[in-house]
């Protein structure tokens, strides 16, 4: 194999991993949808995340009540640079969890489907892309 073969792993990997969080986040929120139990919560608290270039992301964390008792207490996987008021400390917000895993949970508002979508089509322009030019470049020799 010629060395400028395995440059292409590099836009497909990248494809392959995004597309890949993509549809994971989008079967997650459409479980959420169909299955999810609505109640409302309160932001206890933000966990603060640094990134790699050193920027600042706030994530809220959620608590509230189960259908079964339970006291449910969880960090959103989203963060974002600003927290407005309506998600401060103390703000009340309405959850979707998954009853029987209430660690799936989704924050009305915060949590962004666009996300997911995002993340689902340039994974899949890398990867459909990629394997395009490698079809082309094997048929073509």
């Amino acid at each position: 194999m010629e060395r400028e073969w395995l440059f292409s792993l590099i836009p497909l990997t990248i494809g392959t991993i995004f597309l890949s969080f993509g549809v994971y986040g989008l079967r997650r929120a459409s479980a959420l949808s169909r299955i999810g139990v609505t109640a409302r919560a309160r932001i206890v608290r933000h966990d603060v995340r640094r990134g790699d270039e050193g920027a600042t992301f706030y994530h809220p964390v959620a608590a509230w009540t189960a259908q079964d008792g339970r006291t449910c207490e969880y960090s959103s996987r989203f963060g974002r640079g600003v927290v407005g008021n309506n998600f401060g400390v103390g703000a009340y917000v309405m959850v979707q969890y998954d009853p029987k895993a209430p660690h799936r949970f989704a924050i009305e508002g915060w949590d962004m489907r666009a996300v997911d979508l995002l993340f689902t089509v340039l994974g899949s322009m890398f990867t459909v892309g990629t394997v395009t030019v490698l079809l082309v470049r094997l048929l073509t020799l």
